[in-house]
């Protein structure tokens, strides 16, 4: 996508104080938000954001064109997701990927800072054994919000 491109979208979505790098990815210094824009994709790919991501209410069926690190909240709630497979590997805040058609987890990033929202999808927690999923939760160091697992009678590893 060529710079000129790239200026008419940010207009377009109202997108502020971003750099476009050598590679036609953008950094963007503070929020973006394409709250319910009836996207079906991501109109650009984002690499850094300081601020919040928000992507919600659409009809996203990938991530692909996501930030690689989100400073605050990275929200991708209701949308048509099945896969997290191009989300975020650092988000600084919150991550809600709630409301979605997902199947798994994986893909999910690595770095959470603050509560991780999953709730209201087909999740198949089943399928994975109680380690893995104990070591997924320690690998986010925080407190996860998954009620799926009391669904499937894992609370007790919460």
């Amino acid at each position: 996508m060529k710079k000129k491109e790239i200026e008419l979208i940010c207009k377009k979505y109202n997108i502020k104080n971003y750099t476009i790098n050598d590679d036609g990815s953008i950094d963007v210094k503070g929020s973006v938000h394409l709250w319910n824009k009836r996207l079906t994709k991501l109109p650009l790919t984002f690499k850094n954001v300081s601020g919040h991501f928000s992507c919600c209410y659409n009809k996203l069926t990938t991530l692909e064109g996501s930030p690689r690190k989100v400073g605050g909240n990275f929200s991708c709630y209701n949308n048509q997701l099945t896969s997290l497979k191009e989300s975020p590997t650092s988000v600084g805040g919150n991550f809600s990927c709630s409301d979605n058609q997902l199947t798994t987890l994986e893909g999910s990033p690595t770095s959470v800072g603050g509560d991780f929202s999953c709730n209201n999808n087909k999740l198949n927690l089943e399928s994975y054994d109680t380690e893995y999923v104990k070591s997924y939760i320690k690998k986010l160091n925080r407190d996860i919000k998954i009620n799926e697992l009391l669904n499937y009678g894992m609370d007790d590893i919460i």
